[in-house]
C-alpha cells in the first residue's frame, strides 16, 4: 500500500523525480503547459445537494476559489415516485442559474457540469436536464454508476497520489466503490441503490432496510473480492458521520481530510449514534438538520459494510467526484506531482518575503537530518517553503498563527500527525517554546520523539533564517556528529562572518542545545566553541 512516504525517493536531496514531483524544479503552477487550468469550475448535481467549486491555480494541491453548496433534495422520494423531488427541481435549477452566472462574473473559462444518480434515475431527468440547459446555458453530463465511481477514485488520486484500497463514494440516491491499484489506476468499479435518499423511500421499515444493505453487500463482496486494505470515504453523510466520531472520542484536530478510523472505532460511533439526540449531536458538531437526517440510515451502510469487507484502515477523503474531474485536466506528468510540496511551493511565492529561499533554506539545515525516513524529509522540505509565509502576522502571534496555518490549510497529501508536526515545526521557527499556547492536545498527537525532532527543525529553520541568501551554503555550512555531540558551524566566506553576529550566534547555541550538543564554530579567527571569545 503506497503512503506519502513513497511520494519522495531516499537518498540524496536536490535530485528532480518524478516520485516527488521535481522537488525544487520547477512547480506545476508556474509551467506554462497548465495554463488552462488555472481556474477551472466544477458543478456537482447529486441527489441531495448542488454545489459549484471553483479550484484556482494549477497547483496540485487545489486551492478552492469558491465553494458553495444547497442541499436541494432532487432526489427526496425518488424510490417511491420514480421521478425528481417538485421543490427539489425548483431549488435544483435556482441554484444553477446562480452558479453560471457567478462563473460568468468570475471568468472561469473552464466549467464542468456533471449529474449523478437521481438525474439518471429518474423519468423526468431528461426533460430537467433539458430545462436547466435551456435556462443556464450549461452543458450537463449526467455520468453512470461506474463512471461516478471513476471520478471519485480520481478525486481520491488528487489527494493520495498512488493510492491502494477501495475507494466508497454515498450519495443522496447511491453508493458507488472503486478500486484503487497502486499504480494511479481505478480498476473494478460497481453502483448500488444504497444511498440513504433512496433508503428512505423504501417500503418495509427498518428490517427490510437492513435485510436489503446487507444483501446487496453480500453481492458487492462477491464482485471485488477480498479488499481488506484502506478504505477511502467519500461523501457528505460519510463526513458527517466521522465528525460525529471527532465528538466522541474528543478528538482535538477538526479537520476531516486525512481523518483515520478503525473498524472498532466505527462500531463504538455508530452505537453512539442510534443512542443519541440527533438535534444535540447535530449542534455539537455543526451538522445541517438536512444532513443529519440521513445519518441513521447511512451508518447502518457503513456499519455492514466494514463488516463485509472488513478494512485493516479507515480514511475519510474530502476529495471526491467534483477533485476526480479536475483530475481528469490533468497531464499524467501533473498527476504524480506531490500535492504537499506543490501547495507548499504556491504559498510561498505568494507570500513569503523571498520566494526561493525555502529550497536554499533546506539544503542548508537537511545535514542535521541525515537518519530522517524520506516521509519526514517530505514534510521537512514544505516546512522550510512555509518557514515565511506567515511573516505579515502580528509578531506577538506569527508563531501561533504558523501553527494554525499549517494544521488548518487545506493541503493535500498529508496526515494529521504530518499537520501538527509541520505546525509545531513553524511554531518553533518564530519561538523558542510552544508553552501558553494551547496547543497542548493537538501536540499530544505526536510522539515525544516526534514533537522533539519539530522542535529541533523549528529552531534549525530560525538559526538557518539568519543566513538570508541566495546562496547560504557559500557562506555557512553545518555538520553534526551525533556521537560526539558536537554541532559545527563552518563559516566559509566574508560574507558569513558578517552575518554570524550576537542574534545569529544566541540561535545557533539554542539549536545546539536541542540537539544536546556542543555548538563549535570554524572559521571566526580561530576554531572556538560558540560563546566564548576567540
Amino acid at each position: 500500500m503506497m503512503d506519502h512516504a513513497d511520494l519522495v525517493e531516499a537518498g540524496t536531496e536536490g535530485s528532480a523525480t518524478v516520485a516527488d514531483g521535481g522537488l525544487f524544479g520547477t512547480p506545476l503552477f508556474a509551467d506554462p503547459g497548465t495554463h488552462d487550468l488555472s481556474r477551472v469550475g466544477v458543478i456537482d448535481i447529486g441527489s441531495n445537494s448542488v454545489r459549484m467549486v471553483v479550484f484556482d491555480g494549477a497547483a496540485r494541491s487545489p486551492a478552492y476559489f469558491f465553494n458553495e453548496k444547497i442541499l436541494c433534495g432532487l432526489g427526496a422520494g425518488l424510490a417511491r415516485t420514480g421521478r425528481l423531488s417538485e421543490s427539489g427541481r425548483v431549488r435544483a435549477l435556482s441554484a444553477l442559474k446562480r452558479f453560471a452566472a457567478l462563473a460568468k462574473g468570475m471568468g472561469v473559462t473552464t466549467l464542468l457540469a456533471v449529474a449523478t444518480a437521481a438525474m439518471r434515475e429518474a423519468e423526468d431527468g431528461p426533460a430537467f436536464r433539458a430545462e436547466a440547459e435551456r435556462e443556464t446555458g450549461l452543458t450537463i453530463h449526467v455520468v453512470d454508476g461506474p463512471e461516478e465511481a471513476r471520478l471519485s477514485a480520481q478525486g481520491v488520486l488528487l489527494g493520495w497520489p498512488g493510492a491502494e484500497g477501495m475507494v466508497c463514494d454515498i450519495g443522496g440516491s447511491s453508493m458507488e466503490l472503486a478500486e484503487l491499484l497502486g499504480d494511479g489506476g481505478v480498476g473494478r468499479r460497481a453502483t448500488s441503490d444504497l444511498g440513504p435518499l433512496k433508503l428512505q423511500g423504501m417500503t418495509g421499515g427498518k428490517k427490510a432496510i437492513k435485510a436489503h444493505i446487507k444483501t446487496t453487500i453480500a453481492t458487492l463482496r462477491d464482485r471485488f473480492g477480498d479488499q481488506s486494505g484502506r478504505l477511502f470515504l467519500v461523501g457528505g453523510s460519510w463526513r458527517a458521520i466521522a465528525r460525529i466520531d471527532m465528538e466522541r472520542r474528543g478528538y482535538p484536530l477538526k479537520v476531516l481530510h486525512e481523518y483515520r478510523m478503525t473498524r472498532s472505532d466505527i462500531r463504538a460511533t455508530i452505537a453512539y449514534i442510534q443512542k443519541a439526540d440527533l438535534d444535540a449531536l447535530r449542534g455539537q458538531t455543526g451538522t445541517s438538520a438536512d444532513r443529519m437526517a440521513l445519518v441513521p440510515l447511512a451508518s447502518l451502510v457503513l456499519k455492514e459494510l466494514v463488516r463485509s469487507f472488513k478494512p485493516a484502515e479507515v480514511a475519510v477523503s474530502s476529495y471526491g467526484i467534483r477533485e476526480g474531474m479536475l483530475y481528469e485536466q490533468m497531464s499524467d506528468q501533473q498527476r504524480q506531482r506531490d500535492p504537499l510540496i506543490e501547495a507548499a511551493y504556491q504559498m510561498e511565492l505568494m507570500s513569503s518575503r523571498m520566494p526561493g529561499f525555502g529550497r536554499a533554506l533546506y539544503l542548508f539545515i537537511e545535514p542535521l537530518f541525515g537518519r530522517v525516513t524520506p516521509a519526514k524529509k517530505r514534510v521537512m522540505r514544505a516546512a522550510c517553503l512555509l518557514h515565511d509565509v506567515s511573516w505579515r502576522a502580528h509578531p506577538d502571534y506569527r508563531a501561533e498563527v504558523c501553527f494554525d496555518n499549517a494544521t488548518r490549510a487545506n493541503l493535500g497529501g498529508l496526515k494529521h500527525s504530518e499537520r501538527v508536526y509541520l505546525g509545531l515545526a513553524l511554531l518553533h521557527r518564530y519561538k523558542s517554546s510552544q508553552k501558553a499556547t494551547g496547543f497542548d492536545k493537538l501536540v499530544s498527537l505526536l510522539s515525544e520523539k516526534d514533537a522533539k525532532e519539530a522542535e529541533i527543525l523549528g529552531r534549525a529553520m530560525r538559526f538557518g533564517a539568519m543566513l538570508t541568501l541566495e546562496r547560504p551554503l557559500d557562506h555557512g555550512a553545518l555538520k553534526y556528529y551525533p556521537k560526539k555531540q558536537i554541532l559545527e558551524l563552518r563559516l566559509l566566506s566574508d560574507t558569513g562572518r558578517d552575518l554570524f553576529g550576537e542574534v545569529a550566534e544566541s540561535r545557533f547555541k539554542a539549536l545546539a542545545s536541542a540537539l544536546g550538543a556542543n555548538p563549535v564554530i570554524k572559521g571566526v579567527q580561530t576554531t572556538r566553541r560558540a560563546g566564548q571569545s576567540g
